[in-house]
């Protein structure tokens, strides 16, 4: 449920695609809290709409749904997608010719924000003892992250030249807990990423920010300070976690790519 005190709904209508992935089913009832409409679109089931709640099914690559999906919005939170590394052929619908279709359709609608799920495997190929900010030069490690970094290059396109502000949230792994050694440092809990989509809504004037998108943990590789100038401020460790990561799974050897490379598993992982 919403973590935030109550108060008055920030926004009349927001939109959150990927409605009924892992994310979004936990960012439903939080961002209910902050608008008076919270409209829900995936092509996976969403249930029943609570109050307050409009569900509207949609492909991300049909320009005429999109178009539809986008009328009357205030601003979006774009979950949807493939999210998991796949052949070329599969990432390119949703990922690529459907982002595209969300930010044509942002546009022509006039909408203002939206807060983009990017993802850390845009990075994937530097090590894990290269600590990096958000300007550090690409580095995906297959197709799920250059699907990725072509939605954080549409984001900038579509400020630069229709002035649509956007927040690309890199985000770490966002479960309940750190699931193994690689988690202590990219944990995001589900409290902190509402406090990071919340930060990417309101934030003033934020152009195309790049946020990487973890709680509050001692080990990490990602600067924070693109975070900290958007007003987030995570509350959550990973560091509580340590000693039963540790003790259920043991130290991984260097030589393992998964262990030597800040995309863990996804840089030895063949797309399916």
């Amino acid at each position: 449920m919403p973590t935030s005190p109550t108060r008055a709904p920030q926004f009349t209508r927001l939109l959150l695609t990927g409605a009924a992935g892992g994310l979004g089913r936990v960012l439903r009832p939080r961002l209910k809290a902050h608008c008076e409409r919270l409209r829900l679109s995936d092509i996976a089931d969403l249930g029943e709409a609570a109050p307050g709640e409009e569900l509207r099914p949609a492909r991300l690559e049909d320009a005429a749904a999109m178009l539809e999906l986008l009328e009357g919005v205030d601003a979006v939170v774009h979950l949807g997608g493939v999210s998991t590394e796949q052949a070329f052929e599969q990432v390119l619908p949703a990922n690529i010719v459907g982002t595209y279709q969300l930010y044509e359709a942002a546009r022509r609608h006039r909408v203002g924000r939206i807060v983009f799920a990017s993802s850390n495997h845009v990075i994937g190929y530097y090590r894990q003892d290269q600590p990096i900010d958000a300007a550090a030069p690409l580095r995906p490690d297959g197709y799920y992250g250059l699907s990725k970094a072509f939605g954080e290059n549409l984001a900038q396109l579509y400020f630069d030249r229709h002035g649509i502000e956007t927040v690309s949230l890199r985000i770490g792994s966002c479960y309940a807990e750190p699931r193994d050694r690689r988690m202590l440092s990219t944990w995001l809990s589900y409290a902190d990423l509402e406090r990071l989509v919340l930060a990417g809504l309101t934030a003033p004037a934020v152009g195309h920010s790049i946020v990487y998108g973890l709680s509050d943990n001692a080990a990490g590789w990602w600067d924070q300070g693109a975070g900290r100038r958007l007003g987030y401020r995570p509350q959550d460790q990973a560091e509580r976690f340590r000693a039963a990561v540790e003790s259920r799974q043991p130290m991984p050897e260097r030589s393992d790519p998964a262990a030597l490379y800040q995309g863990g598993a996804f840089v030895r992982m063949e797309p399916i």
